[in-house]
């Protein structure tokens, strides 16, 4: 679905003084929104480029300026790149009063081209070549949180203790349980609406505390585009609402993880490509030939759907967080499930993603895999069916960040598809994960450490 403000709407809502303010993001290696805010006349004006610090694709979560990367260092100076607005993502912004919105793509200063490790890039480059062979990637995702009683700055200022979510038990599809937090999630979902984003529900999940939206299926990159602004809402609203709102996969051991479940198709000529109903369970053979790519590269792909340390804690047993890169019908233990059984939505479900992803480089590497089984024509392996948890000697998901950089830096395929630029680019970026692991002593070590060690 296209957002929901034209350049020329724009124009008139500014000459009426109803926006003064237009937000320019791009999206950095986390998935989050960087850029600026203008003033609406001066947008109008200039609304062909911008320029940001060529850092905002170097920085760890905190923003720290990390070494060790090809694309910029101290010792290059630190550039700019250009900004260049997509005026198809122009949107309002409700809940940020007289405010629009419009995503941007990273050019080179020089050439002018596509910044490759760009995520937008990645997602588009992918995109471009499924459409060489004629399809439309559709897609859409599921997006977990907690949502928590205080603000973000009292839980920073507290060092994140004693954290008490809005809930104090389970409230899955529960409607009473979850009514005390819906002055949150209304204004979420009518605010989302409004901005141009096409919500469909939102509902409790399998946590205290912890919620589920879900917006309409759409093409791929506008799905990622409304996957960063839902997040960067929930965050904002909450805010306003005295709350605060995580993403995280795992936020406290022995608590269930908050995913990012993907769903996928390929449509062509208007007509999902994944429906035959002549086949078994109504899976084309494309459709077939798709999900066998995705499974054998399952385990290379998996730093694109579980990006930090923190991510590998949520593949817990028995907390509905995959354990095997395996298929199934609508069996939610396996890490690929296929939904809409011989019907027109029939889809791949990849459940191995947490609510911490980068919804372009996921939605990018899972189309990668899908098209290389595609092109190899791979034979999709037998369905699984029962639990899961219990199989033995089947593909496992990589248990921790290391195995999934090991796994990524070996794939040829993924080099291929993305580039050797762009994958040693986030290789880094998973190297540098880890390197600030191993200097942190926890307060697990300490409890367990201080006095018998």
């Amino acid at each position: 679905m296209p957002a929901n403000l034209t350049f020329d709407a724009l124009k008139a809502a500014v000459q009426a003084g109803e926006i003064d303010t237009v937000m320019v993001a791009l999206v950095d290696m986390q998935g989050r929104l960087m850029g600026k805010r203008f003033h609406a006349a001066h947008f109008l004006e200039n609304h062909e480029e911008t320029h940001c610090c060529n850092y905002l694709l170097a920085t760890d979560i905190e923003m720290n300026t990390v070494q060790g990367y090809r694309s910029t260092s101290w010792a290059a100076g630190y550039g700019d790149y250009v900004m260049k607005p997509d005026l198809s993502t122009l949107r309002r912004m409700p809940w940020a009063p007289g405010t629009a919105f419009c995503m941007v793509d990273l050019c080179d200063h020089h050439t002018h081209e596509l910044v490759p490790h760009a995520p937008r890039s990645v997602l588009r480059r992918q995109i471009a070549r499924a459409e060489a062979m004629g399809y439309t990637p559709m897609m859409a995702t599921e997006l977990e949180f907690f949502l928590f009683s205080p603000g973000y700055k009292e839980l920073f200022d507290n060092g994140y203790q004693g954290l008490v979510p809005t809930a104090r038990y389970n409230v899955d599809y529960a409607l009473t349980g979850t009514s005390a937090d819906e002055p949150v999630m209304r204004a979420l979902r009518n605010g989302l609406y409004a901005a141009g984003i096409p919500v469909e529900s939102s509902k409790g999940e399998a946590e205290a505390g912890q919620h589920e939206i879900n917006a309409k299926y759409s093409d791929a990159l506008d799905t990622a585009d409304m996957h960063v602004l839902i997040k960067a809402a929930t965050k904002d609203i909450a805010q306003a609402h005295g709350q605060s709102a995580t993403f995280m996969a795992k936020y406290r051991h022995g608590k269930a993880g908050s995913s990012s479940h993907v769903h996928q198709s390929l449509f062509k000529d208007g007509r999902n490509a994944f429906h035959d109903t002549g086949s078994g369970r109504g899976m084309s053979e494309v459709m077939q030939h798709y999900l066998a790519g995705q499974l054998a590269h399952a385990q290379a792909l998996t730093y694109f759907l579980a990006p930090y340390v923190n991510s590998y804690k949520r593949f817990v047993t028995g907390l509905f967080a995959p354990t095997k890169a395996i298929w199934s019908v609508d069996n939610r233990t396996a890490g690929f499930r296929v939904c809409g059984e011989d019907t027109r939505g029939i889809r791949v479900e990849c459940r191995i993603g947490g609510a911490d992803l980068n919804p372009y480089l996921a939605c990018a590497a899972l189309l990668a895999a899908g098209l290389d089984g595609i092109e190899q024509k791979l034979a999709l392996e037998a369905e699984f069916s029962g639990d899961a948890y219990a199989a033995a000697s089947v593909r496992q998901i990589p248990a921790t960040l290391g195995e999934a950089a090991k796994a990524l830096d070996a794939s040829s395929m993924l080099r291929a598809a993305m580039g050797d630029q762009v994958i040693d680019h986030y290789l880094r970026a998973a190297e540098w994960e880890l390197e600030e692991q191993n200097r942190v002593v926890t307060d697990w070590e300490l409890a367990r450490g201080f006095e018998r060690a």
